[in-house]
């Protein structure tokens, strides 16, 4: 057994071990891609949940099912050259992994950060193979992305950057093909400038990229749409004990897109949002994240791109804590909206003493698979990313819908159907995790998400 499958399987011993053929499967995968780990993770927690149904059924191992959907149908890497305000010239690295097109075009992020990788972004685009197919719309999962750190430069800078990028990603793409959109390091800005010298090399006004501005193809909504959905999902599952988000003290981790309109969609809900976070430490505000408040992180993040330490400095009955994560402040909900792995086992033991009992996850596999079993073992709401985050790429699809028949929905329209649709992933969640009483979401999330391409893949024949 090799040392990485060893780890992974100590790491799932508090669920009980995993059967012989998981582990079997996994020491395949794992001879494959050396070094992938946060791959190896995520394979893990989809094959430990779907392997009783592939072995049920005899046409998914004929069709060797699992062993495809794992290998990415196509990975690009290329070179990405840049000049800085100064005349220095840089050397990024760039990709895009096309792991799934079996129920529609390839759809996913793209990641612009110093930490991205290939093993990160094939992890990211298998989680999002399955987010997308319990979205109920037509997408594969991709993902891509630079080791690119937008961070410090100048906005001119990140043009150039975008540009390079984009002159060799344009020819892996199309709105029939892959439509990326943004994701970590990618927002408003970024999408423009790649979505300007995608037209400019093509010549052609396409709906490309998602998370467009509004005056020139986005949709209403896109940019809310990911933290709006993990509010909803956690509503969802409040509902089944009969409770709302109404009244409950939530946590919140990052300070970035996703979390800053969880924290709008809990404030227009009645809850009360305490915490946010970066890279360099969280702010605790006892008294709450007003809108006001919220409205000032928005400034300093998305304008002025500022630490969120400033926070404390300009509300004093808030403290800043330096190389902090929330999780150890007491709360009913909490939300992890900021980066993989980010809450581990001993800061979900901290969350469930301290009295939480859903936690819905705004970012992609926020939680390790340790933490994931401590939640799981504890009986509380747990909904995994790929279930409760996938409003955003939810409302990505409604936007390529848009650009399909030249339409503009309202906000309200928009904000509706998100809504219909995290609700139709919460009952397909439902469906295939119900365990008497209690939904094991994780488990639900996967089957629903696996089935509907596994199936997809056998009516497609051996491709």
């Amino acid at each position: 057994m090799t040392p990485a499958l060893t780890q992974l399987e100590s790491r799932m011993a508090s669920n009980g071990g995993t059967a012989t053929a998981v582990r079997d499967f996994m020491e395949k995968v794992i001879a494959r891609t050396h070094g992938e780990l946060e791959f190896h993770q995520a394979v893990w927690e989809v094959v430990d949940s779907v392997m009783p149904v592939v072995e049920s059924t005899p046409a998914y191992r004929q069709a060797k099912i699992l062993e495809r959907i794992v290998e990415p149908e196509r990975v690009v890497m290329f070179r990405v050259t840049w000049v800085d305000d100064g005349g220095e010239v840089h050397v990024n690295r760039g990709y895009r992994v096309q792991m799934n097109s079996a129920i529609g075009p390839y759809k996913g992020g793209l990641r612009f950060h110093p930490n991205v990788n290939i093993g990160m972004l094939k992890f990211l685009a298998f989680e999002q193979v399955f987010k997308n197919s319990l979205t109920t719309l037509y997408m594969g999962g991709a993902k891509g992305g630079s080791d690119f750190d937008p961070k410090g430069k100048s906005d001119n800078e990140v043009m150039r950057f975008c540009q390079a990028f984009m002159t060799e990603l344009y020819r892996h793409i199309g709105p029939d093909v892959d439509v990326p959109a943004g994701d970590v390091g990618v927002g408003g800005r970024e999408i423009g400038y790649l979505f300007g010298q995608y037209k400019k090399l093509t010549g052609r006004f396409h709906g490309v990229l998602t998370g467009k501005g509004t005056n020139y193809g986005g949709s209403l909504i896109r940019p809310e749409a990911t933290g709006y959905g993990s509010v909803y999902f956690a509503q969802e599952m409040l509902a089944t004990r009969g409770e709302s988000v109404e009244g409950k003290v939530a946590t919140v981790s990052g300070s970035g897109n996703v979390a800053q309109y969880t924290v709008e969609k809990l404030l227009q809900l009645g809850a009360k949002p305490v915490t946010l976070s970066d890279s360099a430490g969280m702010i605790h505000d006892p008294d709450g994240i007003d809108r006001e408040k919220l409205a000032w992180v928005m400034q300093l993040k998305n304008v002025r791109r500022g630490r969120i330490g400033e926070y404390a400095k300009q509300f004093p009955g808030a403290e800043y804590l330096p190389g902090r994560r929330p999780w150890d402040v007491p709360c009913q909900l909490a939300f992890p909206s900021a980066f993989q792995n980010e809450l581990d086992a001993e800061d979900a033991r901290t969350l469930v003493k301290n009295g939480c009992y859903c936690v819905s996850e705004g970012a992609n596999m926020p939680t390790t698979l340790e933490g994931i079993n401590v939640f799981l073992d504890a009986g509380i709401l747990y909904g995994p990313g790929k279930a409760a985050n996938a409003g955003g790429v939810a409302v990505s699809g409604l936007e390529m819908s848009q650009n399909a028949g030249c339409l503009r929905r309202s906000s309200q329209d928009v904000d509706q159907q998100l809504q219909v649709i995290m609700r139709s992933i919460h009952e397909n969640c439902v469906r295939y995790g119900q365990n008497g009483k209690a939904v094991n979401y994780v488990k639900g999330a996967n089957i629903a998400g696996f089935v509907k391409v596994a199936d997809a893949m056998l009516q497609q024949g051996v491709v």
